[in-house]
């Protein structure tokens, strides 16, 4: 335990596979705070695809939490479609990845800009479009 600003702390260190080092300083214990961060950084990852990188959630202005909550449904279900959308594209046409390693687009705006683009010309997508359908089925 440390002292960081007067406040004890934990001080964690992971080495990442790309050989950065990752540090987590936190009241939990070492080996909690490396797994909680894992999954926080799982959750802002959800969060931006349901607000700047996707949705745009923010821009609703909704304060009945009734309505917010139907609409964080359909959203889920609709993250759901675009990221199975985009791991099939990927399968068929794979994403380019760029110079740094990383894929020029993640798989989720890859399936949603691609289910825009056919809800966008429906009447000459139409068959594309019922095929994207089919990705949320269970069966």
């Amino acid at each position: 335990m440390d002292t960081v600003w007067g406040r004890e702390v934990y001080v964690s260190a992971l080495r990442l596979d790309d050989g950065e080092l990752l540090i987590v300083i936190s009241a939990d214990t070492p080996l909690k705070a490396i797994s909680y961060y894992a999954c926080r950084w799982g959750i802002e990852i959800l969060f931006g695809m349901l607000k700047t990188r996707g949705f745009c959630l923010e821009s609703t202005h909704f304060k009945d939490s009734h309505r917010l909550s139907k609409l964080i449904a359909l959203m889920r279900l609709a993250l759901c479609w675009a990221v199975k959308t985009g791991e099939w594209l990927t399968h068929h046409r794979p994403l380019k990845i760029k110079k740094h390693g990383r894929l020029s687009k993640s798989v989720f705006r890859y399936g949603l800009d691609y289910l825009r683009s056919l809800v966008l010309d429906l009447d000459l997508k139409f068959d594309e479009f019922f095929h994207s359908l089919q990705f949320l089925s269970c069966t």
